[in-house]
């Protein structure tokens, strides 16, 4: 990476830079919200502060998705956490932290190298079924997922005694708003002001003063809390797995990021941004299940979640009322953001697909699909929470269960999409990064059948669910073992000579002149099978939280 913010690159190959931009909008100024930097700018050779504004110029992309990602349901998870087990499950936290980052740089690689969304992609390289599968559930998934926001925001409103029906409306109507301007810069700027809004945990765990030693142990010592029940635990932790890592970050991001116009040139950056959104959540997870833990330890709510506004309710009866208003004002400032994340990842992934103008640079008449979709989602989602009777317990339920089902699948096309020369050309993954995130898969994979399988069947005991975990793990252990060793042992004509030299100057060409990808035997067999299970673990799923809606 130069030390310089703008130097100008050699020319490479045409067909190497020739950009493959779906969106015309997609190509031009990076229009950030703490600088511009121009397409063609060239400045002297700086130092630290030139990084710093190059670094202010690109920062957002990875801030949103991982500021995005402690929504509403992340509230409810961390604090339930808190509240019914302690600081215990801290360790969970820690051991997310290597998961989320390679899966967003994986990411973050495909967007900036690429210029084509995550959805296009799957439908250019893999067919028509899984494109089409891809936007359908993640479409699916997405209104879901902004239906727990409005009940989080429905929530904090309900604490600071707010009408419901109008602040619900309101937020979407200030949503819809931020993103509809025409302008970049004005939407990551408000998404900029939402980030800020998440530090108003800092001041709950000070005014709360929790144990942090006890808490730096519990953070790097893993521990089940004694006494409790090995199979609601385990769900738990399932539970914080699935609500820090979802489908539609990398939907979200990848678009994002090739929205913003960023390039290679840019991509250290990229990845210290990200990083800083990392601590950011990792820091606000820690914080709530912190001083939930202190506030509700040797109380009788203890052991008794029932929902993040029972937690604002509890800060504000055993703290003060200036904890409980803080706890609410950054539950709707969180669900505000995930909602306008998870709202804008449906909308890109249908424009990529359906070929629609899709761009936050273009103005509402400009972009009519694009911001239709993106309206009509958030407001759909906002009127399920207002309609008397709704299920939201239940549909938060299946929300986290239907993540849980389809994360594995957007991992494994993830990994094979970054393993297509075609596509990353020297961008591709390394032999340890596949072997770290083939064993991650495997886990998710593990975890997604346990988390399928508690719904259908509500006895499992935990003895079983700590079988299937342990067994499931040490298979991919193995498995990933036997990959590496033959992986080292292969013929030197068959090794993996990709030549990263120029790296820096490559970008996919455009879809349309792409080497059509050769499937082995293996990976169509895997993805037949992988197909196939989605399609039954979907179903049984929708079965069963419909006939726990009916009352069967």
């Amino acid at each position: 990476m130069p030390s310089n913010l703008n130097t100008r690159l050699p020319p490479a190959p045409a067909e190497h830079n020739t950009p493959a931009a779906l969106d015309a909008a997609h190509i031009g100024d990076i229009k950030g919200a703490f600088g511009t930097i121009k397409v063609d700018q060239v400045a002297s050779h700086s130092g630290w502060k030139a990084r710093l504004k190059t670094l202010l110029a690109v920062v957002g992309p990875g801030l949103i998705v991982m500021v995005g990602d402690n929504d509403a349901g992340a509230f409810g998870t961390y604090a339930q956490g808190g509240q019914d087990y302690g600081t215990a499950l801290l360790w969970t936290l820690l051991l997310l932290v290597p998961v989320l980052y390679v899966n967003q740089e994986m990411v973050l690689r495909l967007g900036i190298v690429t210029g084509v969304g995550h959805a296009r992609l799957i439908l250019e390289r893999f067919g028509k079924f899984w494109g089409a599968f891809s936007v359908i559930d993640l479409f699916i998934l997405n209104a879901l997922t902004i239906v727990t926001e409005f009940i989080g925001i429905s929530l904090g409103l309900d604490y600071l005694g707010i009408p419901k029906v109008i602040g619900v409306l309101v937020a979407a109507a200030v949503i819809i708003g931020a993103a509809s301007t025409g302008s970049f810069k004005r939407f990551e700027r408000v998404c900029m002001i939402l980030v800020a809004g998440s530090l108003l945990l800092v001041p709950i765990i000070v005014m709360v003063h929790p144990d942090l030693g006890q808490m730096a142990h519990d953070f790097v010592v893993p521990g089940v809390p004694a006494g409790s029940d090995l199979s609601t635990v385990t769900l738990l932790i399932i539970g914080i797995v699935g609500t820090t890592i979802a489908p539609w970050q990398l939907f979200f991001q990848q678009s994002y990021l090739i929205d913003k116009r960023i390039t290679p040139r840019f991509i250290n950056y990229e990845k210290a941004d990200l990083w800083i959104g990392i601590v950011i959540v990792v820091v606000g997870a820690a914080a709530i299940i912190g001083f939930t833990a202190a506030t509700f330890a040797g109380r009788p709510e203890f052991g008794n979640f029932i929902d993040a506004g029972g937690v604002a309710e509890g800060l504000e009866k055993y703290v003060g009322k200036t904890a409980g208003v803080l706890f609410a004002v950054a539950l709707i400032d969180a669900s505000i953001i995930g909602a306008a994340a998870v709202g804008l990842s449906t909308s890109y992934a249908l424009g990529d697909v359906l070929g629609l103008k899709h761009s936050l640079h273009r103005k509402f008449s400009d972009a009519k699909g694009f911001y239709a979709v993106f309206a009509g989602i958030l407001l759909v989602s906002a009127t399920v929470v207002l309609i008397p009777g709704a299920p939201l317990g239940l549909l938060t339920v299946g929300v986290q269960v239907l993540a849980g089902v389809l994360l594995p699948s957007a991992t494994v096309f993830l990994l094979l999409l970054c393993n297509d020369k075609e596509v990353l050309g020297p961008w591709v993954n390394g032999r340890f990064l596949n072997i770290f995130t083939a064993f991650i898969i495997g886990i998710l994979v593990i975890l997604s059948l346990v988390l399928t399988s508690s719904v259908l069947f509500p006895g499992m005991t935990g003895e079983t669910i700590v079988a299937i975990i342990l067994i499931g793990s040490a298979v991919c252990f193995f498995g990933c073992i036997a990959y590496a060793v033959y992986g080292v042992f292969r013929s030197a004509s068959a090794r993996d000579t990709v030549n990263r030299a120029d790296r820096r100057d490559w970008r996919m060409p455009p879809l349309a002149l792409l080497k059509a990808p050769k499937l082995s035997t293996a990976r169509r067999a895997g993805l037949a099978v992988l197909r196939a299970y989605l399609l039954i673990a979907m179903i049984l799923v929708i079965v069963r939280v419909v006939q726990l809606a009916l009352g069967g």
